[in-house]
């Protein structure tokens, strides 16, 4: 099995070789929107999805969306996986319980923490043997079954932490469940996923809320004046407190040393700010520093399609009517002029009937495009 820090990935396809998934049937305990979306995604490609939730009204909507149809309605087979998307607390219970009755063949979760979740299930004597835990790294700050997508999970890594009990099946069994829903199966130590989480999701939402909270005491005008980075980096902010309280107490010790070692940055910086002599512009400056290593640390999050390093994108700003069929008409030239739009960012104008799309393509293309949107009457500002 995986050695403690060790993340290894899952190959292999998801299906047959016939094309169709090996994984046929299988029963998400949960329609929020991460259970949702794993039904949506896995139901799009064929498989027979069967959901159940305590909430009547979200199992009633997931299934109206086609996510699957009710628990209740199973044939009473065992089905090949069954996925548990609910919060970290509950999750060895609900395993117990699924694992008392037959439920299905292997057993996975959705749970952001890992850990907490093997040491409870062993506790409660689940069969480990049967359960991967799993952690699919995508998500919204948005919940419900309304908010669900069949694409959440499209190229994001899917961690899969088995104990040492589960067999080398069991693990494929799972990690096709990742791959069905477009995603790359790695399996990682349960301790070693947790610290990593604790740096690039759990810290930044607490960072993120720190932000937030700010604009409690701004006035109408500051606020007015918002841009897209404080949008950028609030975003997360808007998720649910009680949910976020559950996964920060459940993995508080990493969360903990990564929000220590930011506040140790910050506080060189407003120190130095503090004391900052305006005429002064040279020598060491621990502010300067921090903006150096952010730049340098952004440049290490794995890019498009899981490149190691983030491309250099121009972005075109094109001044477009906040009408409907707008961005359809963009891309349309955009394809059309053979240029691919690497992605989009919208700045809405306050008051008034437009905003700016903000084109990122590859260098290479940004005379072409902009040559062919001004052609078809676009309103084009490259090197703004």
């Amino acid at each position: 099995m995986v050695e403690r820090g060790d993340t290894v990935r899952v190959s292999g396809d998801a299906g047959t070789h016939d094309g169709r998934p090996s994984v046929r049937r299988v029963a998400v305990l949960g329609a929020g929107l991460i259970g949702t979306s794993i039904a949506l995604a896995l139901a799009s490609r064929g498989v027979g999805v069967l959901l159940s939730d305590p909430d009547a009204a979200a199992l009633r909507l997931a299934c109206e969306l086609g996510a699957g149809s009710p628990l209740a309605e199973g044939d009473g087979r065992p089905v090949d996986v069954a996925i548990i998307a609910a919060p970290p607390a509950v999750v060895p219970t609900v395993l117990r319980d699924a694992q008392d009755r037959g439920l299905a063949h292997v057993y996975t979760d959705a749970a952001s923490v890992k850990a907490s979740v093997v040491f409870a299930a062993e506790r409660l004597g689940c069969d480990m043997a049967t359960f991967v835990p799993g952690h699919p790294m995508g998500g919204r700050e948005k919940r419900g079954p309304g908010a669900a997508r069949a694409d959440l999970f499209l190229g994001r890594s899917w961690a899969l932490c088995p104990t040492a009990k589960a067999d080398a099946g069991t693990v494929e069994r799972v990690a096709e469940v990742a791959r069905l829903c477009g995603a790359d199966p790695l399996v990682v130590d349960a301790d070693a996923h947790d610290r990593a989480v604790a740096l690039v999701s759990h810290a930044p939402h607490v960072a993120s809320s720190a932000v937030a909270a700010r604009l409690l005491g701004a006035d109408d005008e500051a606020l007015t004046l918002a841009g897209q980075g404080v949008r950028d980096v609030t975003r997360v902010a808007g998720g649910d407190p009680s949910l976020w309280m559950e996964i920060l107490a459940h993995n508080a010790a990493p969360v903990a040393e990564v929000l220590r070692a930011m506040a140790e940055d910050l506080a060189r910086a407003a120190d130095a700010l503090a004391a900052r002599d305006p005429e002064d512009t040279g020598g060491a400056d621990p502010v300067r520093d921090l903006l150096v290593r952010g730049r340098e640390g952004h440049g290490r999050i794995p890019g498009k399609h899981g490149a190691a390093t983030l491309p250099e994108y121009t972005i075109i700003p094109v001044v477009i009517p906040d009408e409907p069929g707008t961005l359809g008409r963009l891309f349309a030239a955009a394809a059309d002029a053979g240029v691919n739009i690497e992605d989009v960012r919208i700045e809405h104008t306050p008051g008034l009937p437009l905003g700016v799309a903000q084109l990122s393509v590859l260098p290479s293309g940004v005379e072409v495009l902009s040559r062919a949107l001004a052609a078809d009457g676009w309103s084009v500002h490259p090197g703004a």
